[in-house]
């Protein structure tokens, strides 16, 4: 359905044209002055310019076969009016309307990826109506095609996920204009720890991490409006193993790079291919300098960022001996290298320094970077930011996050299932914004599949965050579904999404094992097995519910983490409990799982679900899943005792019960704000019902007792002392001030300041383990009855998503009582 245009025959009608009143949007219905896309027998023919870049080629024609795919017609003709493709400045056409003043780009040329989709009536001779897609540049232009993609029923993961193309007898744009660009430059993934299971995939499939792969990888990353890649690394190079890999990066427009320690644009694995001494610039500082070289040279033509620094070899800290002073000169040699290899000053090839660990640590002490490279700080390869720019901090290059879904390291490896919420994606990424650090958005993804809901949601509010405020963040879940799903079953599917991502997320699978969840008569285990009985009926009868062709999908995006969690619980129940004929049943049931989702699509994804992940010993993976032994065990019955609190006439408020009151954050009385700020909830958010925090996220911290405050009622059952707990997300100190703290008050006393980063490293281990860090302090009540409780907030960052009142020790089991309601 596409066509070269390479004579004009343009007949304007005037010169000058009013901007249109609406949006463009797709619909199903008919209006007047609307553009036909689709009806019947007849598509819209997509038109682009010979001249214009090669990855806008084939992303028009890419257009033209998706529109054919949607379309109820098997062969549907070329309908009266066409859409116009083209990058302003390399499509004539498009030119001459700009010039014409039929097509408004003062608000899109020369802005960084931007797009403008507008209808224009009678844009050449015998043509009524066209669909202009302009772009500012090639990349911007590929985002307007795969945008009007999307919209027609075109999901990203129609590939990686065999997400169904839905049918349409017609389709039309309404008559209007739209205009879209990123907040965040630079965008993208990592494919990273990526055996056994995509490597042992992509070569049954494609016979190596090739051109073949990268060619699924990069229409994946374009359809997400992603435009940056760290490829597969172990023990790989895109560039050596296929040479066709980098060249299709560059015709489909990609910007490749390397990851955070193998500067340059040279794999690490090139390095041991090369046998070229030590990993050392102290001792081998010339065979470096020549591998380096190469990797710039190689690369010249292409749309890079180029990884600098140095880290140890392997992806480990240099040696503490390191200097300052040595990592500098690193930079400027290999700045040098930079401007010598490209004829052009360093500054105009763009470059990044990732701040990853120890290299952290150097730039916190002082060491220098060129105002021009891009400064990319990380988490703590859990989730939780360490650094961000302080109030005021700016650079030429800007300031990036590299984000984590999956890892390998200490305290475990976790890479056989999502388990990360959108919520704290969004928590600490719009952190990272408010602070600015917006420059580059980076995650790990580890074998992409099944990573596919935060990985979409990563890459969405990296485009833009605006579309996506706390208000709307509930809603995406059933806005993705309906994108995977269609709108009949939306509203269930995002139920399930939003309960499992939560329940999944509150420790990773590989930290499980039988001693970790209670057995006695708290019912914490019968409880969580429950709630995963509860999420796998759901999801089996929204299975039986969908259309045939959705299963498949539904299965890989829904269902499977939901029935392989829920066996993994119960294997290790029935451990704890000594049934081991049931969890014999529950290991080999595991396999079956495994198979089920092999099995899909004919066998197209044999080995992608092969990652181990049962008895752990360390942090490193086993190499196969072994049955756990059993377990000795003994009920635990941390039972309080102490008076029940008595309602309180014509209030609401928390009872004490056996010593003890249990309440979810966002359950708070009253909340205070100051100075603009102010506690927000995030629903969802922890292992409970949801979170709080304090909006906006940047600015000064505040006085105890003069912050935002929320207050909640409760009633004891007696006099004396009693210990307040407060459960939050195990957020970092990003701005380095030596703590992250609260502060707690009882009536009119004053305030306790309590630190939720105290404690040695042991602790965070526990924290990121637990995924909640626990913060204490003590009050005393001189007379049982109502008493009113505020949580001051003092830094910013904290993330409350539990509050505990207790006379003696917390409660034992991991998730804790369950939630009071205030009576």
């Amino acid at each position: 359905m596409i066509r070269w245009l390479v004579v004009l025959l343009l007949l304007f009608h005037g010169t000058v044209e009013a901007k249109p009143p609406r949006q463009v949007e797709v619909v199903s219905n008919h209006e007047v002055d609307a553009f036909l896309l689709l009806e019947g027998d007849r598509a819209a023919q997509v038109i682009t310019d010979p001249s214009d870049d090669p990855a806008v080629q084939r992303a028009a024609t890419n257009l033209g076969k998706d529109i054919s795919s949607v379309s109820a017609s098997r062969a549907p003709k070329a309908g009266p009016m066409p859409i116009l493709v083209g990058t302003l400045g390399r499509n004539a056409t498009i030119d001459a309307l700009v010039k014409a003043g039929k097509l408004d780009i003062s608000d899109v040329d020369g802005k960084w990826e931007a797009f403008v989709q507008q209808v224009v009536d009678a844009p050449m001779v015998g043509v009524p109506r066209a669909l202009v897609i302009a772009g500012a540049d090639r990349r911007g232009t590929i985002y307007g095609v795969y945008d009007l993609s999307s919209r027609i029923g075109i999901s990203p993961w129609h590939w990686w996920a065999d997400v169904p193309v839905p049918k349409k007898r017609q389709l039309y744009v309404t008559a209007g204009r739209r205009i879209d660009a990123p907040k965040v430059r630079y965008r993208g993934i990592f494919i990273n720890d990526e055996e056994p299971a995509l490597g042992n995939w992509a070569r049954k499939r494609f016979g190596g991490v090739n051109a073949q792969f990268y060619e699924q990888v990069f229409d994946l990353l374009l359809r997400s409006k992603a435009n940056y890649l760290w490829p597969a690394m172990w023990g790989k190079s895109l560039w050596q193993d296929d040479k066709q890999s980098a060249q299709l990066a560059q015709d489909m427009g990609i910007i490749l790079g390397t990851s955070h320690h193998e500067p340059m644009m040279r794999a690490h694995v090139e390095w041991e291919r090369a046998q070229a001494g030590r990993w050392d610039y102290t001792t081998n500082s010339e065979n470096l300098r020549a591998f380096w070289r190469d990797g710039v040279a190689r690369s010249n033509g292409q749309d890079r960022l180029v990884t600098i620094g140095m880290r140890g070899d392997g992806d480990e800290p240099m040696s503490e001996t390191t200097a300052i002073n040595l990592l500098e000169k690193i930079v400027a040699d290999q700045r040098a290298l930079i401007a010598k290899e490209t004829g052009l000053p360093p500054e105009k090839t763009p470059q990044m320094w990732a701040l990853y660990k120890e290299v952290q640590d150097y730039y916190d002490q002082g060491m220098q970077v060129p105002d021009d490279v891009l400064l990319l700080f990380a988490d703590d390869n859990w989730g939780n930011i360490r650094r961000l720019p302080q109030a005021g901090e700016r650079r030429a290059g800007g300031f990036g996050v590299y984000y984590h879904f999956d890892y390998v390291g200490d305290p475990r490896n976790y890479k056989w299932l999502n388990n990360t919420q959108i919520e704290r994606v969004w928590e600490q990424m719009s952190m990272a914004r408010a602070h600015g650090a917006d420059a580059l958005w980076i995650v790990n993804v580890g074998d992409i599949k099944p990573m596919e809901l935060p990985t979409s949601f990563f890459l969405d509010f990296a485009w833009d965050p605006d579309k996506i405020p706390l208000e709307a963040l509930p809603d995406y879940y059933r806005r993705w579904a309906m994108q995977q799903f269609g709108a009949s079953h939306a509203a269930d599917i995002a139920a399930l999404l939003r309960d499992s991502s939560r329940i999944n997320a509150r420790r990773k699978p590989e930290l499980i094992d039988a001693q970790y969840y209670r057995t006695d008569d708290d019912g914490e285990a019968e409880r969580i097995a429950l709630e995963y009985s509860d999420m796998d009926k759901r999801a089996r009868k929204i299975a039986g519910e969908l259309a045939p062709q959705y299963r498949s999908a539904f299965y890989q995006l829904v269902h499977h983490p939901i029935e392989a969690m829920a066996n993994l619980h119960h294997m290790y129940r029935a451990v704890a409990q000594g049934r081991m004929d049931d969890a014999e049943r529950a290991f080999a049931n595991d396999r079956a799982i495994r198979d089920r989702y092999e099995g899909l699509e004919e066998g197209k994804w044999h080995d992608m679900m092969r990652q181990t992940h049962i008895s752990y010993t360390g942090w490193q993976q086993p190499e196969q899943d072994v049955l756990p032994d059993p377990v000795s065990w003994r009920p635990d019955r941390n039972v309080r005792s102490g008076p029940d609190a008595s309602p309180v006439p014509g209030r609401k408020m928390f009872l004490e019960k056996d010593g003890l009151i249990v309440m979810d954050a966002p359950s708070f009385a009253r909340a205070g704000s100051a100075s603009a700020a102010a506690w927000r909830t995030i629903a969802n958010l922890g292992h409970w019902s949801g979170s709080v925090t304090v909006l906006p996220q940047s600015g000064d911290s505040f006085a105890p007792g003069a912050g935002p405050y929320l207050e909640y009622d409760l009633a004891l059952g007696a006099a004396g002392d009693f210990s307040l707990a407060v459960y939050a997300s195990p957020s970092l100190d990003v701005l380095g001030k030596g703590g992250l703290r609260y502060a707690v008050s009882v009536n009119d006393g004053p305030p306790v300041i309590a630190d939720l980063m105290a404690g040695d490293a042991n602790v965070w281990s526990k924290a990121v383990a637990d995924n909640i860090r626990i913060a204490v302090t003590r009050h005393r009540a001189e007379e049982p009855g109502p008493i009113r409780v505020r949580i001051w907030a003092v830094d910013r960052g904290v993330v409350i998503q539990r509050v505990i009142v207790t006379r003696g020790e917390l409660p034992r089991s991991k998730l804790g009582p369950v939630g009071f309601k205030p009576r």
